[in-house]
């Protein structure tokens, strides 16, 4: 979210911002102007009831000047001017709190403005490639995609989880299954203990306020899943990002503290409600999904560095996994709503013969922090800074399980076990065909 303060100094900033994001220049004008007009009313409101406020203990303290004056007549005059401006002050709070409430709410689907060094674009076509790692296997006569050949193999059913749950679930059996836990567990622990991170295991549930925080509410809710919950809901969690980066909302730490660096696997669920027709074969794009989550907590002067470090931490799990990628920062159309940088890694899908995204890692900067109200407290000087976070996936587990079966597919439709996982798949060398 961002500081209406800073708004009123920098409109035209905030109107160019937007325009890199693809809203047209009137448009995006006419955005900044509406937020500095509700703040602008608001701020007119608040000094008239301060007016008010001041004219009441004026009256009052007169009241008892005319009392001991005997002036009856000015104190009964006085008296009903009080209450006059007591109705006036008590109808003016309330307005006050919808006159909030309406900034608020304008400034909570405001996108975050992105860094200088984001390429400007429409969409995807616009982003730029920084690296590549390894030779990408080229397609061939019997080269598959991932949902043949766990359906070959016997260890990927569809039809079982449309019976249980609809379309975009999936069953995994066996060894494919067990591969997948291989994946999550290799993950965490080489995030824990090379990178640095804490492991978490957050709740799965959680409150508006915390998806909120993140920024999935109020502009995607569509995107979320929620069960009832006494009298209210909770949402079930979209990505780790939002317990993890909400550990810090609404509490002040010190700078020395700084950086704190969360990971977890979780599942993930995700209605998908902009995705209508899009990647409907195979587990690619599913409502239910793990994925290892990365999360920093920075001070104002760290995010950029922390933002490549963990670009990296998510590089060095596919180069372990010898699976070819490329890295590639986001143009200011396909870049998300919370983010002011974001890098893509893409992994290589010898089945579709293309790169597909198994992470995305953004520098939010202060934008959560600001909804979330998480501070700190300099080690030089006054006062507190909120913080600035950062998320990414560390990643996506599913995806890392499709990439794994299509570049080490065989001939015969068995599938090699990189090196790196064999410990967590007891030896195992090879998935093959019972």
């Amino acid at each position: 979210m961002h500081d209406i303060k800073w708004i009123r100094e920098n409109p035209e900033a905030l109107a160019a911002a937007l325009e890199k994001r693809g809203i047209e220049r009137s448009e995006a004008r006419g955005q900044v102007d509406a937020l500095i007009a509700a703040d602008e009313a608001r701020r007119s409101h608040i000094v008239q009831l301060q007016e008010a406020q001041e004219r009441r203990n004026w009256a009052s303290r007169e009241i008892g000047n005319a009392m001991r004056a005997k002036d009856m007549a000015r104190a009964e005059e006085l008296k009903a001017e009080v209450a006059e401006i007591k109705g006036f002050i008590q109808t003016g709070e309330a307005t006050e709190r919808e006159l909030d409430k309406a900034l608020h709410d304008a400034l909570a689907i405001v996108p975050n403005n992105p860094l200088e060094d984001v390429p400007v674009g429409k969409d995807e076509h616009a982003n730029v490639e920084l690296r590549r790692f390894g030779t990408p296997r080229a397609h061939s006569g019997w080269t598959k995609e991932h949902y043949e050949i766990g359906e070959a193999l016997g260890l990927m059913d569809f039809e079982a989880a449309a019976k249980l749950s609809g379309a975009r679930f999936t069953v995994l059996k066996g060894k494919l299954a067990r591969l997948e836990r291989a994946l999550g567990q290799f993950m965490l622990d080489l995030h824990t203990t090379e990178h640095g991170y804490t492991e978490i295991n957050p709740p799965l549930l959680v409150r508006d306020a915390a998806l909120f925080g993140t920024g999935q509410l109020p502009k995607f809710e569509e995107d979320l899943f929620f069960t009832t919950h006494g009298e209210g809901r909770l949402g079930l969690i979209p990505t780790a990002e939002v317990p993890l980066t909400n550990l810090v909302r609404e509490e002040i730490l010190d700078e020395g503290e700084l950086p704190l660096r969360f990971t977890a696997l979780t599942p993930c669920f995700r209605s998908e409600a902009g995705s209508a027709g899009k990647d409907t074969r195979g587990m690619l794009r599913q409502h239910q999904f793990y994925k290892v989550e990365m999360v920093s907590i920075t001070d104002a002067d760290s995010s950029r560095h922390e933002h490549d470090r963990m670009t990296e931490c998510a590089e060095t799990v596919l180069k372990r996994l010898e699976l070819p990628f490329r890295t590639v920062v986001l143009s200011t159309g396909d870049m998300g709503f919370g983010a002011r940088k974001t890098c893509d890694i893409e992994v290589w899908l010898p089945g579709q013969n293309t790169y597909r995204e198994i992470s995305s890692c953004s520098n939010c900067g202060d934008f959560q922090a600001r909804r979330m109200d998480a501070r700190y407290r300099p080690s030089q000087g006054k006062g507190t800074r909120f913080v600035h976070t950062l998320n990414g996936s560390g990643v996506a587990v599913g995806r890392a399980l499709i990439a794994v079966m299509e570049n080490y597919q065989n001939p015969d439709g068995s599938i090699t076990i990189p090196q790196a996982l064999r410990p967590y798949m007891g030896g195992l060398e090879k998935i093959e065909k019972d």
